[in-house]
């Protein structure tokens, strides 16, 4: 309903221009230095009077400009990033005008290093982040958000599409600055239905300052949309298909008139997604009761998943600029997703010959749906021109997940019935406020409330020939609500070489577990301090150092405590631990960067003192599943627990080189060591692990104006107290072409070329070693097609920013 208001809006706005006398106003906007034109400038046509934008427009390719316009008093302003503004005032244009060549100087004042580059990512350094502006990567064209950050350095996604950090999975992931719908209940499944074409930037934050929650001991990783602000009708449109079987079309649309921008980021998406597993189990068996080897039994188990993603999200909203120094901004957005999945299960018994002495075959076709509705407001008021501004944010969320499930075994007559209904309710309540002191000193402080309701209905029932029985041991509700309350403050400065941003957060946790199954009730209260310092030196022109320190808290999640196992398999059971303590890290962060002609290095060493940390371990409950013609077989749970500390250091480095402008090649190194020390249950599980991860990115332009680019990714080998897993390395293809004057691009690419994304593992304990390896999604291959209206590719000017100015402590 908003929307459609919205765009009624649009049409009456339409209709009032075309009431009054339209006159067309062209000219020429060009580099005063070199001469060369600017596409993409701003043409802004301001009411003198009110100081309020009437309409605008774009340059083309050429610095061209074509714009009608209702015929009257104007002050023109002509824009470019990093250019110096220029303003024509009070022009009379009545009649058709031809403004003539317009040349921009560059802003030297404000600009520290000047980079042309043309559709290419781009980074920027700041105290407490860096910034990843998501150019032309096209190895992701026609995909979604985990393909892209895939592609980002320090980042790292594992073939179940967990986002890691450094090679801690333990990653805030946010939306625009806040939680989001667009996460949701399960952010992994989330970020594979949002377009790629959606993202603007990535904002890696490794030493969050006090701005940000202090949830996520490897830090944060910050997603920010595609939004234009330009007067007129502009925006993107991409279609793709697929083997194995996808189709998909997004678009981001932005509408700009006088004091109202609507905007949308809207896409649909069908994914076919074949995936397998395979695992192999040898039990040592020792009766416990006498102490006394039994023979060795074996079992194996190997799955098939047949699976179908069909996605629904949109956002649409609209941007209201109330005066000079103030606008609201009001936003719906609604994701929604119908998934199937038939996961073919073959479980084999086969003796130490390998001779098979009995099997079974169980078959789980799960549909699952969800719903996400988000309301959010925002409000900007900006007191001046040097950053002092105060903004406050709403937000609410309400989301709904169902799975049902229908398993039938092999030579068992008894239907399995599996529901799982979640809904979740959730509210943010932001205000953060902005005060300027001087020219080089900043003070900030602000207030985040987040109120988080959990409802998880686990239902397990049998079908014995129409007979329902419900299992009392596997069904059970729990009610998890969380809330934190957190006050910050924070003060940033630059002194000569020398800028600092120092801060103090403060969080008031309130958690209650209500396990209505079994009457089971638990709150925890607690207050926890967070300091942050991030410090940066400019030893010269092209060289910096930054250091940077805080304190982060890892808490469970509701799966983590729900005492009540889950099913995967027969065989295999997921079980929380509603004992389960937050987790505590202390991080410090040294980097380095030094910009050498063509070749950039940025560096850092790290290291992270995490306590009470959390540990996912894997035992022989006791208990035995029926299998087969009536064979009984262990079955082995998995659950998390707390262990009393666990060490990371590491080092990285990323090199940015580019030969000329047809040739650009990025390479990412991550090592770490992480040493893990604890006991649990008279079992010790001390382990020191050495792993690494490397990713290659080479672009070049063939003849035809033809792009390649290609994409290797390794990630080294690790293991913990229980499990080693084995190096993994995926390489992805890509090639595209502009068509239509740039107006469009034509892609194809490969995703996982050799099909070797794979997770290979052995996990060894004192009752049984089991070989595993996983594969989630196979080799894909996708053709996309974009579009682009009033919104051509960029020719970027940008900069590697390193202090100055009140940009380097935006959060």
């Amino acid at each position: 309903m908003r929307y459609i208001i919205s765009l009624v809006l649009v049409f009456i706005a339409l209709a009032s221009f075309g009431q009054q006398k339209t006159i067309k106003v062209t000219g020429r906007v060009i580099d005063k230095e070199t001469n060369d034109p600017l596409e993409y400038a701003t043409i802004s046509f301001i009411n003198p009077t009110e100081n309020k934008v009437i309409t605008g427009g774009i340059t083309e390719t050429n610095g061209n400009f074509s714009i009608e316009i209702p015929a009257s008093v104007y002050n023109v302003s002509i824009e470019y990033i990093s250019f110096k503004t220029v303003t024509l005032t009070k022009r009379k244009l009545f009649t058709n005008t031809n403004l003539g060549t317009i040349s921009l100087g560059l802003d030297t004042e404000s600009l520290d290093d000047v980079v042309v580059i043309a559709e290419k990512t781009t980074v920027e350094i700041k105290l407490d982040k860096k910034i990843y502006n998501v150019g032309k990567d096209l190895t992701v064209s026609g995909g979604t958000v985990s393909d892209v950050l895939d592609n980002v350095p320090s980042v790292s996604v594992d073939v179940e599409g967990n986002v890691a950090l450094r090679g801690n999975d333990n990653v805030r992931i946010l939306i625009n600055g806040k939680p989001s719908g667009l996460v949701g209940l399960n952010s992994t499944d989330a970020l594979r239905q949002l377009p790629a074409e959606s993202i603007e930037r990535v904002e890696v934050i490794t030493s969050p300052s006090a701005r940000y929650d202090a949830e996520g001991t490897a830090g944060i990783l910050n997603i920010i949309l595609r939004r234009s602000k330009l007067q007129g009708l502009n925006g993107a449109l991409t279609v793709n298909t697929g083997f194995p079987l996808q189709a998909g079309v997004s678009g981001n649309i932005n509408y700009r008139t006088g004091d109202l921008n609507f905007f949308t980021t809207s896409g649909y998406n069908y994914r076919e997604v074949p995936g397998n597993s395979l695992s192999e189990t040898r039990f040592f068996n020792i009766d416990r009761d006498t102490n006394i080897d039994e023979p060795d039994t074996f079992l194996n188990e190997e799955r098939d998943f047949d699976r179908i993603r069909k996605g629904l999200n949109t956002n649409v909203g609209v941007e209201w600029y109330i005066n000079d120094s103030s606008s609201l901004t009001t936003s719906f957005l609604y994701r929604s997703s119908d998934n199937e999945s038939n996961t073919t299960n073959l479980i084999t018994e086969p003796d130490e010959n390998g001779n098979l002495l009995s099997s079974n075959l169980r078959f789980d076709p799960e549909v699952e749906d969800d719903e996400t509705k988000q309301y959010s407001i925002n409000y900007n008021k900006d007191f001046n021109d040097s950053g002092h501004k105060l903004t406050f944010d709403f937000q609410i969320e309400n989301s709904e997940e169902i799975e049902d499930s229908r398993i039938t075994q092999e030579n068992i007559s008894t239907i399995e019935l599996v529901n799982t209904l979640e809904k979740q309710d959730r509210i943010l309540i932001q205000s953060d406020y902005v005060l300027p002191i001087g020219e080089k000193t900043q003070f900030e402080l602000g207030y985040r409330g987040t109120f988080n309701e959990l409802d998880t209905n686990f239902l397990v029932e049998f079908d014995d020939n129409g007979n329902i029985t419900t299992d009392t041991d596997l069904s059970n509700n729990l009610l998890f609500k969380e809330q934190v309350n957190a006050a910050y403050t924070q003060l940033g400065s630059k002194t000569g070489k020398l800028s600092y941003l120092l801060g103090l957060r403060v969080e008031g946790t309130r958690i209650t577990i209500d396990q209505k199954t079994s009457n089971d009730f638990n709150k925890k209260i607690y207050t926890d301090i967070f300091p942050t310092i991030n410090l940066g030196y400019q030893l010269t022109d092209k060289q910096s150092l930054t250091l940077g320190y805080n304190r982060r808290i890892r808490r469970p999640r509701s799966r983590f405590i729900n005492p009540f196992p889950s099913r995967s398999s027969a065989t295999n059971i997921f079980q929380g631990n509603s004992d389960l303590n937050p987790s505590y890290s202390n991080v410090f962060d040294l980097g380095y960067l030094n910009r050498l002609g063509k070749l950039t290095l940025n560096s850092s060493i790290y290291y992270n003192r995490s306590t009470q940390i959390f540990t996912f371990i894997a035992e022989d409950t006791g208990d035995t599943a029926i299998i087969g013609d009536g064979t009984e077989v262990s079955v082995i749970r998995r659950r998390p627990i707390n262990l009393s500390s666990s060490d990371r250091y590491g080092f990285e480095f990323t090199l940015t080189y580019s030969p000329n402008r047809k040739w650009r090649i990025n390479g990412n190194f991550n090592a770490f060591q992480n040493s893990i020390r604890g006991d649990f249950d008279g079992q010790n599980f001390d382990a020191d692990n050495f792993s690494w991860f490397a990713r290659l990115n080479n672009k070049i332009t063939l003849p035809a104006k033809i792009d390649w680019q290609t994409t290797a990714f390794y990630a080294g080998p690790n293991e913990n107290a229980q499990t080693k897993s084995e190096g993994l390395l995926s390489v992805n293809l890509a090639f595209s072409k502009d068509l239509f004057k740039e107006k469009a691009s034509l892609t194809f690419n490969v995703s996982d070329l050799f099909n070797s994304r794979k997770r290979r593992s052995v996990s060894t304990t004192e009752t049984f070693v089991t070989d595993s390896e996983f594969q989630w999604r196979e080799r894909s291959f996708t053709l996309s097609f974009t579009y682009r209206f009033n919104q051509k590719k960029k020719r970027q000017r940008t900069r590697n920013n390193f202090g100055g100015g009140d940009e380097e402590f935006e959060g």
